[in-house]
C-alpha cells in the first residue's frame, strides 16, 4: 500500500511554514504549500516569493516547529513586514495587497 510522505521534517529542529492558498476556485477549494526554514532563511524567501507572486491570493500563513512543540498563525506578522516594505517604496503586487489590511492598511 502506498503511503503519503510525512509533513514532519526528518530534521525537525527548525521552523516550517505553511501558506494557505486560495488559487483553485470555488469548486476545487484551497491547498497548503509547505516548506522549511534553515537558519531563518525561508522567512525571507517566503516574503520574496509573495512579492514575486509565487502564491496566488494567500489566505493564511502558519509557522510551526515540531521539535519545540509550537505552531502559530503568522499572517499578521508577514503582512506587517510587507506593509513596511511598501512604506519603504517596494511594489506590492495586487495578488497580496489584501494581506496589508491585516497590518492596518
Amino acid at each position: 500500500m502506498h503511503r503519503s510522505p510525512s509533513m514532519v521534517p526528518q530534521d525537525a529542529d527548525h521552523d516550517m511554514y505553511l501558506v494557505l492558498l486560495d488559487a483553485y476556485g470555488i469548486w476545487v477549494g484551497r491547498a497548503w504549500r509547505e516548506t522549511d526554514d534553515d537558519e531563518g532563511t525561508y522567512r525571507e524567501m517566503l516574503i520574496r516569493d509573495l512579492l514575486h507572486e509565487v502564491y496566488s491570493r494567500p489566505v493564511r500563513i502558519v509557522a510551526f516547529n515540531t521539535a519545540e512543540g509550537w505552531s502559530r498563525n503568522i499572517t499578521a506578522e508577514i503582512a506587517a513586514e510587507l506593509k513596511q516594505r511598501r512604506d519603504e517604496g517596494e511594489n506590492i503586487p495586487t495578488s497580496i495587497q489584501h494581506l496589508l489590511l491585516m497590518a492596518g492598511g
